[in-house]
């Protein structure tokens, strides 16, 4: 199927992006969550607005207890920068789970986040690391939390005349351990179930910090709030992770559809939050 008739805007400068979006344009930067929609007739953009060349919004840069991505790096710059796998490893150890190379070298990380598909991947690390997302309008700039921005199914709390310009995570402490464990859909490589975790621990080598994120169970990616606090001053090993894995699912309204059953999504995020706490505990140091 072919999309809806749109209008095409090239903007030179970021403020003229922002000038022209709310009215039904929407942004255009890698496309490929986007065009498939519009391909659907799901998505009927007045306009398109390409920031495809804009410059500042695709670089990663140190700012001391810092790292700002900017919201047009590449799922493939994500896996592979040297800055992110020493100050926060599990953006990389995540972002190489995003669908296949074609898509890693085109998909950018600002519109994984925006688009908030339940499956996506990065958001279940962005929550973990409880990162800073930065959006820009033609008045100025807010910073919204992670926790604060995935509102739902395809929804976040991003304005129709904001953009979101980039992202904003602290440095993990020295010694903190993170993984990310992933059940995919064979097709789609979307996540039927993914779990994103960082483990710090303390001199006796018991959990002093634990986060973990959540992907794929229910309509938005979220905190496992409940099991994060039954891991604190337990060992990364044994019945006691198993334990607190259990409470990944609690509060959720577990998804169902052709893929998995509630029951069988609630089950793989108890089975791979237990996985992806003991790898991150086996790589944190205390």
């Amino acid at each position: 199927m072919f999309p809806s008739t749109f209008e095409y805007y090239a903007p030179s400068s970021l403020q003229e992006a922002l000038s022209l979006l709310g009215n039904g344009n929407k942004v255009l930067a890698g496309g490929h969550s986007l065009l498939p929609l519009m391909k659907l007739r799901l998505a009927e953009p007045a306009g398109l607005v390409d920031i495809g060349h804009l410059p500042g919004l695709d670089g990663i840069r140190d700012e001391g207890d810092t790292v700002v991505i900017g919201a047009r790096v590449t799922h493939q710059a994500v896996e592979h920068s040297s800055l992110l796998a020493s100050a926060v490893p599990l953006l990389p150890q995540t972002a190489r789970w995003v669908g296949d190379i074609q898509v890693r070298n085109r998909g950018t990380i600002g519109g994984s986040l925006v688009h908030a598909d339940p499956g996506a991947d990065l958001p279940a690390a962005i929550l973990a690391l409880d990162a800073t997302l930065v959006a820009r309008d033609t008045r100025g700039q807010r910073h919204i939390a992670a926790g604060d921005f995935f509102q739902g199914l395809l929804a976040t709390s991003l304005a129709d005349e904001e953009l979101l310009t980039e992202i904003r995570v602290s440095k993990l402490p020295a010694g903190t351990g993170t993984a990310y464990q992933k059940f995919p859909n064979p097709a789609s490589r979307y996540a039927i179930v993914g779990i994103a975790v960082t483990i710090g621990l303390d001199s006796a080598g018991a959990i002093a910090s634990a986060a973990i994120g959540v992907t794929g169970l229910a309509d938005r990616p979220f905190r496992a709030a409940a099991a994060e606090a039954a891991l604190l001053g337990q060992r990364p090993v044994g019945q006691e992770v198993a334990a607190a894995a259990a409470l990944v699912p609690q509060g959720q309204e577990a998804a169902g559809d052709i893929h998995a059953s509630p029951a069988y999504r609630a089950h793989l995020a108890q089975v791979l939050a237990q996985r992806a706490i003991v790898e991150a505990g086996a790589l944190a140091r205390p």
